[in-house]
This record gives C-alpha cells, sequence and structure tokens, in this order.
C-alpha cells in the first residue's frame, strides 16, 4: 500500500490520527479552517494556527471505482473505492480515502454498489506500516 508522505506541515494531522482523532488545522486568529495544512492563513495571512478536533461525520462528496486499478499494488484488491468525504462540522474540508467495512477491512470489503453521492459516513482509523491513515465507514440508515 502506498503511506502518505509527511511533511512538516501537515505531521500534527498524522500524530493525532494515531491518537484516533480527525483534527483539521485552523488559524488561530481569523478561525478560517484549512485542508490542506500549510504554514499561512489564506485569508488573513497568519501564520498562527491550532488544530480542531471534528466530529469524524461526513458525507460522500464524490467516488471512483478505478477500472481497471491503475497501480499495481492494489489490484488484487479490485474492485474498491476512492472517495472524497466532505465533513458534516467543516463542509468546505474535504478528505480523500476509502469506505471500508472495519477500520482494518480490505480495500475492498465495500461493494462499490452500495456507494451514494452524499451518504452519510464517520472516520475510522488504521495502521498502514509506521503511520496511521483514517477511512470511513458507512453509516447506517
Amino acid at each position: 500500500m502506498l503511506a502518505p508522505l509527511v511533511d512538516e506541515d501537515g505531521a500534527p494531522f498524522w500524530e493525532y490520527a494515531a491518537r484516533g482523532e480527525l483534527r483539521v488545522q485552523a488559524c488561530a486568529p481569523c478561525g478560517e479552517l484549512r485542508f490542506p495544512p500549510r504554514p499561512c492563513c489564506p485569508h488573513c495571512r497568519s501564520f498562527d494556527s491550532e488544530w480542531r478536533r471534528m466530529s469524524g461525520r461526513g458525507r460522500i462528496w464524490s467516488y471512483v471505482v478505478p477500472h481497471p486499478p491503475l497501480l499495481p499494488a492494489y489490484a488484487a484488491q479490485a474492485p474498491y473505492n476512492a472517495v472524497v468525504v466532505e465533513l458534516l462540522d467543516a463542509p468546505r474540508i474535504r478528505l480523500a480515502g476509502n469506505v471500508v467495512e472495519a477500520p482494518d477491512a480490505p480495500l475492498n470489503s465495500v461493494d462499490p454498489a452500495r456507494l451514494r453521492i452524499g451518504a452519510g459516513v464517520r472516520v475510522a482509523f488504521t495502521r498502514l506500516g509506521d503511520i496511521t491513515v483514517p477511512r470511513w465507514l458507512l453509516e447506517r440508515s
């Protein structure tokens, strides 16, 4: 599996994920949330930031089921999904990931026919090598 590249600006995101927390960078002076993390606020240009805890709930904003899988490392897991999730408590923040049946389930554990734009999801975390990544579980309706 491909692991994300951790840079200085995004390191706190991954540290919180390792603790099972979904946090988003916010500008300390103006409060504007931003993702991906970056050193300067695009709204007020402040370099002061903080990390706000999110509820971990969201909605599928977009998704794709690659046919055929584009990367050889993922071929055995096809068909799998790649989703973009819009956070409920921060609708302008969207995170990429996968919808799975359980945090440590394989990427192909959810039938792609179950995915819908607008479907409710909640975050779950799993360890991939040296890093903990967020994944998404469908909320039961």
